[in-house]
């Protein structure tokens, strides 16, 4: 795996997948993955079974030319090894690499290091600091990887979780970690991963347009300036158009949802969002007028910008008369995730 410029931390639904494969070849090369099942909880073995390959299954062809990373952070202690097997069919094809972490069950951190060895793929160590640094994860992290050895190659997925306004020094705590953990292995990858978006409820939305701070690109940037000798080499990574607690919601069914939603737009300091309707007398003149607010910021690169881009340009510009092209829950988050990442991707630096 070549070190990846941008790693876009994504569940595995169906809008995750179908903005992945919608990003221009060119940006697509540039990011490698890391893919998250969601909580599976309570199934029988053949429920489980048929889940994991609904949820895994589009995926791994969106990953078919690349490589990305798989993990089960919520598996429950007796689905471990079934989805281990389950799952490392998708390894074995050279495109889906196990994840572990030094907080996991010792039957799951066993589960991915065996994949690893039978495919020969690597593992990625996922390091989880949702708050201060404790130097006992140093001990955890070595400990995991004596168990790994040489035999697998190995990468750090640093995971500082959310990182809002009411976390200021999570670029120390980053630093703190990285400075600990990076001098452990010779690690083929080493990506600092954050999520910067926000809860939205519907009274945020009440305003119109609302902007919300990048924390989380903005703690990169101090990793970055900090001078450290490995800071050029890391990986950015982020949770893109979703706080970081979407990754824990189960899968419901597809037409449910509120009866309100939202756009989204990255520009380089702020996540930009403006409420819609999923349903009403109202939804079209609201959701083509909240396009046309984006559409008006100085920030907005233009339809040919990407697919993110010109679905808001389509949906602005469509007839009053016509539903389509106005959006649901699902296209709004696919085109808020394709923008997104099409300019992180743009505006991370080439070393």
């Amino acid at each position: 795996m070549s070190e990846p410029l941008y790693v876009p931390v994504l569940p595995t639904r169906p809008h995750a997948a179908q903005a992945f494969q919608r990003l221009r070849w060119d940006i697509r090369c540039l990011a490698v993955p890391l893919w998250n099942l969601p909580p599976l909880p309570a199934m029988t073995s053949t429920g489980l079974d048929t889940a994991v390959d609904k949820l895994v299954g589009p995926v791994s062809k969106v990953q078919s030319r690349q490589e990305a990373w798989l993990d089960t952070p919520f598996a429950e202690d007796s689905q471990v090894w079934q989805l281990a097997d389950t799952l490392s069919v998708y390894s074995e094809l050279g495109r889906l690499r196990p994840v572990t972490g030094p907080e996991r069950s010792g039957a799951q951190q066993t589960a991915a290091l065996r994949t690893a060895h039978r495919c020969g793929c690597g593992v990625g160590i996922r390091v989880r600091v949702p708050g201060e640094w404790s130097d006992g994860i140093t001990e955890a992290v070595r400990a995991l990887l004596a168990r790994a050895r040489s035999l697998v190659p190995v990468d750090l997925l640093l995971d500082l979780g959310s990182v809002l306004a009411d976390r200021p020094d999570a670029g120390k705590e980053a630093l703190r970690a990285l400075d600990a953990l990076v001098s452990l292995a010779e690690w083929r990858t080493t990506a600092v991963l954050a999520g910067g978006f926000p809860r939205v409820t519907a009274d945020m939305l009440d305003g119109g347009l609302r902007e919300d701070p990048r924390t989380d690109w903005h703690m990169w940037k101090e990793v970055r300036a900090s001078g450290r000798s490995y800071a050029a080499a890391l990986s950015y990574g982020d949770y893109g158009v979703q706080p970081t607690s979407a990754l824990a919601q189960a899968p419901r069914d597809s037409s449910g949802g509120p009866a309100w939603g939202f756009l989204r737009y990255t520009t380089d300091r702020s996540f930009v969002l403006c409420g819609t309707l999923a349903r009403g007398t109202d939804r079209i003149e609201v959701n083509r007028r909240a396009a046309r607010r984006i559409l008006d910021l100085a920030e907005f690169r233009g339809p040919g910008a990407g697919d993110g881009e010109q679905w808001l340009y389509d949906c602005a510009n469509g007839p009053l008369t016509d539903s389509r092209g106005t959006g649901n829950h699902t296209q709004w988050l696919w085109s808020g995730n394709v923008q997104h990442m099409t300019y992180v991707a743009r505006c991370l630096p080439r070393n």
